[in-house]
Parts: structure tokens; C-alpha cells; sequence
């Protein structure tokens, strides 16, 4: 079973190594990478991905319903769009977004940006 230990296909656990997790083009963002790590198909009540946004792309500034957004900050740098303006956002950084609280996500020209994101519930 490709990125899972053997055992844990049946366990409620996953486990992904850093050889299975394959960054995909988001499907609403241009110059936005995503690597699903977790989600609705696991039958868990997160979404957990990784995104890395390249030098100079927004995400815009959006609302999610019904879920919470947890956004952690591996690597690089960037604008986050909270309580209604721009907020310099970089490694090690950390931010909750309560659901329908506007926020976006905005990269400089310096390199690509690195985020941890958690849903919950999960988006996908």
C-alpha cells in the first residue's frame, strides 16, 4: 500500500511518508500547489493538506460555512488577510480562522510559501 506502513491500512491511524505525498495543482487557485494529506475519504473530521503558494499569487480573500481554518506556517513568507487587513505571516507563524471570518492569503515576490492547513470539518 503506497505511503502506509504495513498494519496500518486497517488501523485508524495514518501514517504517509514523505515519498507518497505528491503536491497537485489546487482546484480553485492558480500557482497554488496541494497535497491532500487527509480528509473526508479517510472517513476522519479533518481535512489536513499542504500548500505552497509561489512567489507573487493570492488566494483571495474568502470565507468557509461551516468550517475552522488552522494555518501554520512551515516556510517562506506572505501576507494573511484577518480581521479585515493585511498582517505579514511567515515561518513558524500560526492562525485560526473561526467559519465566515474573511481571510486570504497573499505572496511576495521573494519565494514560494509553505503552509500546514487544518479543516475542520473538513473541506474535502
Amino acid at each position: 500500500m503506497t505511503g502506509l506502513d504495513k498494519g496500518l491500512e486497517d488501523a485508524m491511524a495514518i501514517l504517509k511518508r514523505a515519498d507518497s505525498i505528491k503536491l497537485r495543482p489546487h482546484p480553485r487557485f492558480d500557482g497554488v500547489q496541494m497535497a491532500k494529506l487527509a480528509g473526508k475519504a479517510d472517513g476522519i473530521r479533518l481535512g489536513v493538506s499542504l500548500l505552497v503558494i509561489s512567489p507573487g499569487v493570492q488566494i483571495p480573500i474568502h470565507t468557509h460555512a461551516e468550517s475552522v481554518d488552522s494555518i501554520y506556517c512551515l516556510s517562506g513568507s506572505c501576507e494573511i488577510y484577518l480581521s479585515g487587513r493585511w498582517r505579514s505571516f511567515g515561518k513558524g507563524d500560526y492562525c485560526l480562522v473561526s467559519p465566515m471570518e474573511e481571510h486570504g492569503v497573499r505572496c511576495g515576490q521573494e519565494g514560494e510559501t509553505r503552509l500546514f492547513v487544518v479543516h475542520s470539518p473538513p473541506l474535502f
